[in-house]
């Protein structure tokens, strides 16, 4: 059985207005890292760039403020509630350099050779074939042109989720995912990702491990918001009986507050940064 979310789910609007309130927090997680994942990228002034997997745009927005009123990016997303969001964003912020997309990574309708750059976060280790994603977003790039992403690194890297998932698998008996299978921590080696990326043409191709932290005012508010989670986890919950669920948030609970600080709640985390760059006389 699955170990993530179908496609279908993050479309729906619950998911995007979950999504969307964790805004903050996730750009105070997140936020350092997709800088460097632009500068990877060579994302500047002028640019056109393609974000696969938008989401409510906040990579989206950051890329669109370094390119500038002579650039272009365009956010495509499975979710049309969420880039909804995304839209509404950019409006607000008067960046009418942003165009949204409801498009599949899989399979992108537009041209050949036509952005600067693509860049992607947090999304390709859920896709169904991320293989396949790469490379398509190799097909639009152009010649010389670079592929950004972000992924969560290893499980064991990421205790907020992984403690919880861990939890969860072992008191509902439930396996962990098979090889290939979509899920947070799919790519979360960094030479699975790196290999992706060579068999998708891609030349000069590195992947860095980085750390996060994920700061909460307390432990209390972070397993409130986990709480509320509409993605894997609450997948993964919702197959427990009720008394394994309540042991369940128990312990979670426990275990977490071993990240109370006098400052509030932090946890560490790793995430990976893949880049690589099309070659300039590629045929496509």
């Amino acid at each position: 059985m699955a170990n993530t979310l179908p496609p279908e789910k993050w479309g729906r609007k619950e998911s995007a207005d979950w999504w969307s309130a964790g805004q903050a927090a996730r750009q105070q997680t997140l936020g350092p890292i997709t800088e460097m994942m632009l500068d990877l990228a060579s994302v500047q002034a002028g640019s056109r760039v393609l974000d696969i997997a938008a989401g409510t745009g906040e990579s989206t927005l950051m890329a669109a403020r370094r390119v500038g009123s002579m650039g272009y990016v365009l956010a495509a997303d499975i979710s049309a509630s969420m880039l909804n969001v995304a839209g509404e964003a950019a409006h607000k912020e008067g960046l009418t350099n942003v165009e949204t997309r409801v498009l599949s990574a899989e399979k992108l309708p537009l041209d050949a050779v036509s952005f600067d750059a693509v860049i992607s976060r947090i999304a390709l280790m859920l896709f169904p074939n991320p293989a396949k994603a790469l490379s398509e977003m190799h097909r639009v790039v152009k010649p010389g042109g670079k592929v950004a992403v972000i992924v969560f690194s290893a499980l064991e890297k990421n205790p907020y989720h992984g403690i919880p998932l861990g939890i969860i698998r072992r008191l509902g008996n439930i396996a962990p995912p098979a090889p290939g299978e979509p899920w947070m921590f799919a790519l979360g080696d960094s030479r699975k990702l790196e290999d992706l990326y060579r068999r998708a043409g891609f030349l000069n191709v590195s992947v860095r491990a980085l750390p996060i932290q994920r700061r909460f005012p307390s432990a209390a508010n972070a397993i409130r918001i986990m709480r509320n989670n509409v993605g894997d986890l609450r997948e993964l919950m919702s197959r427990l009986n009720e008394a394994d669920r309540e042991l369940a948030w128990t312990e979670i609970e426990r275990q977490l507050c071993q990240f109370e600080r006098p400052n509030g709640f932090e946890a560490p985390g790793e995430v990976l940064i893949g880049v690589g760059t099309k070659q300039k006389h590629s045929p496509i």
